[in-house]
C-alpha cells in the first residue's frame, strides 16, 4: 500500500438489498447497548467480550474507540439497520486484524436476537466483502469461527467462503476450556 492505512478512504455508509451498514458512532451507544443485552444469552457461548459485563458506560467506551479505530483504519466497525425501520439495529459486523500491507482482512459478525435466521448477517458479509475487494483491493479475506459455531460456519460457506482449516486448541473459549477455530476466505483471485 501507498499511502498510511489511516488516509486510504472507506464508505462510512453501505447499502444492501435490505440494510443500511454505517461505521459506528457514539451516538449509536444505547442501541448497541440494547441489542447487546437482548442477544447476551445467543452470544455468550461464542464471544469473550460478551462475559465482561454490559453496562451503557460500556457500550458507550465501545462506540467511541470503534469511532476512533475507524478513523485511523485499525479496524472498521458497522451497525446495520433496516432500511425499513432506520433505528432498528439488526446486525453488528465489521472487519478486524486488519493487515494493509496484503491487503489482508477478517469479518466478524453477531446478530440481533429475533432478527436471525433472515439472512441480514449473509447481506452484511457480502456488503463487507465487496467493500474489502473492491474498494479496499484486498487480495484475502477472512472468516474465524469456534467449530462449534454452526451458525456462523453456515454464514462463512453460504457466502462463497472455502474452509481453508482448523487451528486445534487455537485458543480459550469463554467458558475457559480450549477452542478449535475454523478459518474460512476468499482470495482477490477467486
Amino acid at each position: 500500500m501507498d499511502m498510511p492505512a489511516s488516509l486510504v478512504p472507506v464508505p462510512e455508509r453501505l447499502e444492501t438489498p435490505r440494510l443500511t451498514l454505517t461505521a459506528v458512532r457514539p451516538e449509536d451507544a444505547g442501541e448497541v447497548y440494547r441489542a447487546t443485552v437482548e442477544s447476551l444469552d445467543r452470544l455468550l457461548p461464542w464471544m469473550p467480550w460478551a462475559h465482561a459485563g454490559q453496562s451503557p458506560q460500556a457500550s458507550e467506551a465501545f462506540a467511541r474507540r470503534a469511532c476512533a479505530a475507524f478513523v485511523l483504519r485499525r479496524e472498521l466497525n458497522f451497525v446495520a439497520r433496516l432500511t425499513a425501520a432506520p433505528g432498528t439495529l439488526v446486525v453488528a459486523c465489521g472487519m478486524h486484524n486488519l493487515d494493509w500491507s496484503v491487503p489482508r482482512f477478517e469479518i466478524g459478525y453477531w446478530s440481533r436476537t429475533g432478527h436471525e435466521g433472515k439472512g441480514y448477517v449473509r447481506e452484511c458479509v457480502a456488503a463487507l466483502t465487496d467493500l474489502a475487494f473492491e474498494t479496499l483491493g484486498a487480495r484475502r479475506v477472512e472468516i474465524r469461527c469456534d467449530a462449534r459455531n454452526v451458525r456462523s460456519a453456515a454464514v462463512a460457506l453460504g457466502s462463497g467462503y472455502v474452509l481453508e482449516g482448523t487451528l486445534r486448541q487455537h485458543e480459550r473459549a469463554p467458558d475457559g476450556g480450549l477452542r478449535d477455530t475454523l478459518v474460512f476466505a476468499r482470495v482477490a483471485a477467486e
